[in-house]
């Protein structure tokens, strides 16, 4: 059995408005970002950790096509605090969990089904895109110092794609140490446990700022 835990928690303080019922193309981000769990056969249940202002729009949602959602979570101060809750909701029989941020809207069912397909043999694998950009470092003061290499440097996306006993171990370890993480990949990095990409060759923004809203609504079909 295989789990989707759906982040949508935060408090989008750069947006000025909640991002997550922002339209795209007259369906709210993180609508469409539940549809395309809901469409991916790779997929047997969906858990939302979100917050209490949106309880009632999923809870809406769920008679209305999202029929896979089987719990809703309500959400901690931090991202791995929500990512622990959705872990300790799982379904006893689920053996591998995707981990997916609530506003990444455009992502794939063949991608999601990509890196579930690969987490059940690799344990562990996220959905990242190589950096083509040039890098540079700057000081506090914004002096450009340094360049970066950007050989063999990937941007983390999501979903993260892990076998639950591996990720259920990780955020134990995070909470029992203290450890502030923004990704599962550092939770089990911080076991020693090695995390494979699976590159994703198709645009899988997350939606941060008003801009990205716009820049999401030229490629939704």
């Amino acid at each position: 059995m295989t789990s989707a835990i759906i982040v949508a928690a935060g408090s989008s303080r750069r947006m000025g408005f909640n991002k997550l019922l922002a339209p795209l193309s007259g369906e709210p981000v993180l609508r469409r970002t539940l549809a395309a769990f809901q469409a991916c056969d790779a997929v047997d249940e969906i858990l939302v950790v979100t917050s209490e202002a949106l309880r009632a729009d999923v809870e809406a949602w769920c008679s209305s096509g999202l029929a896979k959602i089987t719990q809703i979570i309500t959400g901690g101060a931090e991202r791995h605090l929500s990512v622990h809750a959705g872990l300790q909701a799982l379904n006893p029989a689920c053996k591998v969990v995707a981990v997916h941020d609530g506003a990444r809207p455009l992502i794939s069912v063949a991608q999601i089904t990509r890196c579930i397909e690969a987490a059940r043999t690799r344990a562990a694998v996220a959905c990242a895109r190589p950096m083509t950009e040039t890098l540079k470092r700057c000081d506090s003061t914004g002096r450009i110092i340094d360049s970066i290499d950007r050989a063999n440097a990937w941007i983390m996306e999501t979903p993260q794609v892990f076998q639950r006993e591996l990720l259920v171990r990780a955020y134990d370890a995070v909470l029992r140490d203290g450890l502030l993480v923004t990704d599962e990949v550092s939770a089990v990095q911080h076991l020693g446990e090695p995390v494979f990409v699976i590159e994703n060759f198709e645009l899988n923004p997350k939606i941060t700022f008003p801009a990205d809203i716009l820049l999401a609504q030229r490629f939704v079909d």
